[in-house]
């Protein structure tokens, strides 16, 4: 069983509505987003190197 198994789920979260944006807040939103999408890329990282430092431990 993977441990992500045991986290609960969470909705996905709505859609924005990107009509009453101007041009320069669509762009602040999209260096939000990028931001999110570093971040979450980390927590990748981070669980996986620890993913196999436990499947390393455990194939001694």
């Amino acid at each position: 069983m993977d441990t992500d198994d045991l986290e609960p789920r969470k909705a996905v979260a709505a859609l924005r509505n990107l009509d009453p944006l101007s041009i320069e807040e669509l762009r602040d939103y999209i260096g939000e987003l990028e931001a999110e999408i570093l971040r979450a890329r980390d927590a990748i990282a981070r669980k996986q190197a620890v993913k196999a430092g436990a499947e390393a431990f455990f194939k001694r």
